[in-house]
């Protein structure tokens, strides 16, 4: 047997009304509430939750008017606005069923009424019911993430004078639909600066779509990114739009764009001009409206200099460039970010009293960060776990043996041989296996090939 669903509130001052009603409701809800006197219901409705009210429109004898049961609509929908109210009354006046229905009423039956059409008007208004309370709970879940991006990019942002300017140029580029290339080393928040600008643009209302680029191989990138028709390919079981489709609308963001190869390139670059796609097994185009924003962990002039990456889908790509400093760049800013995931995690991990002393700061404001914001949080996350006291000292970092003096940190031939070195290690202590070495140093098998091959290695 189906499992019935539907809590129904009836308000009606007619006990045989009522009483039938119950009898042709009980079997196809989960819950049939009765009421006779309608000044009880503010009291029953802060006590209870109903998918759906049933309300008489007239309660005193004699009285047509319909006034008693807008009343109540009114102050029901004053309780709760998602309320699905259904209007009843002896009299079938058109009029009076548009003036409810125009105050909130969801829909409007008639005394005498047919059973099976009852029961399909209220089956839909539980579906309607249940539609906008999903809605409303997406509603909530996006403004609480939008809430938190907010917090998460005043925090990213900071204090510095560099920082400062690339907001000035995200405030300024945002409400365009400019094309945009974000350039910086792993770890230094290229995604939250694409989500600011998506959320500061006048698509902020539709989809922000990410792709990690550097995941999608040449047998799949076209699947992904345009879709395929069933039977497409051998795997190919039923029609599926891409990753272009579903960002048509809003913002697509394509990270580490710098590890498509260059067939990939070409494709996408076809789209990115025609603003149209075709999906694999289909001749029918598609057109689709996206924001393009694209980001980058290597330098992309140099990829051109070295047949790497096609000049052509740069130009396409780059109208705007935004280069995000290296943590070690903005020390400064490092404090914030520092006291940021500590609240973060110190909620996370029900540890609300901990805090750091003043030598713990200093040590995480001369520590070089090669892995950035990235790898504070890490670093914070793995100090508020395993602390044995509610004050985080240097010692509780791990960092004095990989402080590195800033005149080192400046130089570029010493971040290489850093960034060689680690992966060296990583790779002996992981005995040559690539997954569990990427996994150590945080980092994805595509960017440790791609390092690998960088180094000679």
């Amino acid at each position: 047997m189906a499992k019935k669903n539907g809590k129904i509130l009836i308000i009606d001052d007619n006990v045989q009304i009522l009483n039938s009603l119950h009898l042709l409701l009980k079997p196809e809800f989960e819950e049939i509430a009765l009421l006779r006197n309608p000044n009880q219901l503010p009291s029953l409705l802060y006590a209870n939750s109903y998918d759906i009210i049933l309300l008489d429109m007239n309660f005193r004898s004699g009285d047509n008017s319909g006034n008693e049961g807008l009343f109540w609509l009114s102050e029901i929908l004053k309780h709760d606005p998602l309320a699905v109210v259904i209007m009843i009354t002896a009299y079938g006046d058109i009029n009076l069923a548009v003036r409810a229905i125009k105050e909130g009423a969801t829909d409007f039956i008639a005394k005498p009424w047919e059973a099976e059409k009852l029961i399909v008007t209220l089956k839909n208004a539980l579906r309607i019911r249940n539609s906008g309370m999903e809605v409303h709970k997406l509603q909530s879940k996006q403004q609480q993430l939008n809430e938190d991006i907010d917090k998460q990019f005043r925090m990213f942002r900071g204090s510095s004078d560099v920082m400062d300017e690339i907001y000035k140029t995200i405030e300024k580029v945002a409400q365009t639909d400019a094309n945009v290339l974000i350039v910086g080393e792993n770890g230094t928040g290229k995604e939250v600066v694409a989500r600011e600008i998506h959320k500061r643009s006048k698509r902020s209302s539709e989809i922000f779509l990410a792709v990690d680029m550097g995941s999608l191989s040449e047998s799949l990138f076209e699947s992904e990114m345009f879709g395929h028709m069933k039977g497409s390919f051998t795997d190919a079981g039923e029609d599926r739009i891409g990753r272009f489709e579903t960002a048509s609308g809003g913002t697509l963001f394509l990270d580490e764009i710098g590890n498509l190869t260059v067939p990939m390139q070409g494709k996408l670059l076809g789209v990115l001009q025609n603003r149209e796609i075709t999906r694999l097994g289909s001749n029918k185009t598609v057109a689709v409206d996206i924001r393009l924003i694209s980001a980058t962990n290597k330098n992309p002039e140099d990829l051109i200099q070295h047949n790497l990456f096609r000049e052509d889908l740069l130009f396409r790509i780059n109208t705007i460039q935004i280069e995000l400093p290296p943590l070690r760049k903005r020390r400064e800013d490092i404090p914030g970010l520092a006291d940021y995931f500590l609240s973060q995690y110190a909620t996370k991990y029900e540890k609300p009293l901990i805090r750091m002393n003043e030598a713990a700061y200093n040590a995480l404001v001369n520590y070089h960060w090669s892995g950035n914001i990235r790898e504070l949080k890490h670093t914070i996350e793995k100090a508020v776990i395993l602390c044995d006291s509610v004050v985080l000292k240097p010692d509780d970092f791990a960092l004095r043996q990989r402080i590195i003096p800033d005149h080192e940190g400046d130089s570029l031939t010493s971040l290489s041989d850093i960034e060689k070195n680690a992966i060296v290690k990583a790779l002996e202590k992981c005995k040559g296996n690539i997954s569990k070495a990427a996994r150590i140093l945080d980092i994805s098998r595509t960017t440790l090939y791609a390092k690998m091959k960088e180094y000679g290695m």
